[in-house]
């Protein structure tokens, strides 16, 4: 395959990148809270995160990067424990969380808007990179280009379906950040402690059902 054929990979990256970041889990639902109190940048800053810890595993897996992909899988457990923990936190946080006023987020200084949207890319790059799940996905995604990229892919060709893969993550945060943003200036107060409560219970669920599986292998 000549380097410019490479370019084509691109394109089952962009749909392996939207096939991973697009199911409804506890990610989406966090992205979706925080643009619906917070406004698109905050929602889509979030979603960045997860993309980010999306393309590390795909760059793992598609630069054959066999001695860290052994190491997250033998951490499997500590990871699950640690990502499940995180979940907990999160749905409890934001249960009891009070929604900001509307003045109070408009008048945030640019010092603090920017640490918070800091926060809220690393907060969801970590639960993505805790869910060693994702890397067994993306094992399997990689494992079905085999007959795109040859039997021994190119460094290039790699590097073609990683950035395809972030192009497709990052597009799907952008689509549901927008559309969810429509709704941002017509909740008020009242409707987003219902959100916060009906989010943090789900999100807190997630991380028990994750904690529930690390209790049952470890048994």
């Amino acid at each position: 395959m000549n380097e410019l054929s490479h370019v084509f990979l691109i394109f089952p990256g962009i749909v392996i990148g939207l096939v991973v970041a697009a199911p409804i889990g506890p990610v989406n639902l966090i992205c979706i809270r925080r643009t619906l109190q917070y406004g698109f940048l905050n929602g889509f800053v979030s979603g960045l995160g997860a993309a980010l810890g999306d393309g590390l595993f795909a760059i793992v897996t598609g630069f054959g990067l066999t001695a860290i992909s052994q190491l997250i899988e033998g951490l499997s457990l500590a990871l699950q424990l640690a990502g499940g923990t995180l979940l907990l936190c999160f749905g409890l946080y934001t249960y009891f969380s009070q929604p900001p006023s509307r003045f109070d987020t408009k008048a945030e200084n640019g010092d603090k808007a920017g640490r918070t949207l800091a926060r809220s890319m690393a907060s969801t790059f970590a639960l993505t990179i805790t869910n060693p799940a994702t890397l067994l996905g993306f094992t399997a995604m990689f494992t079905g280009l085999g007959g795109l990229a040859g039997d021994n892919p190119s460094f290039f060709a790699a590097a073609f379906v990683v950035g395809g893969v972030i192009v497709g993550s990052s597009l799907w945060w952008l689509a549901l950040t927008l559309g969810v943003g429509l709704l941002h200036a017509r909740i008020d107060d009242r409707v987003m402690r219902i959100i916060n409560h009906g989010s943090g219970l789900l999100v807190a669920a997630f991380g028990l059902g994750v904690l529930g599986h690390v209790a049952y292998r470890l048994l």
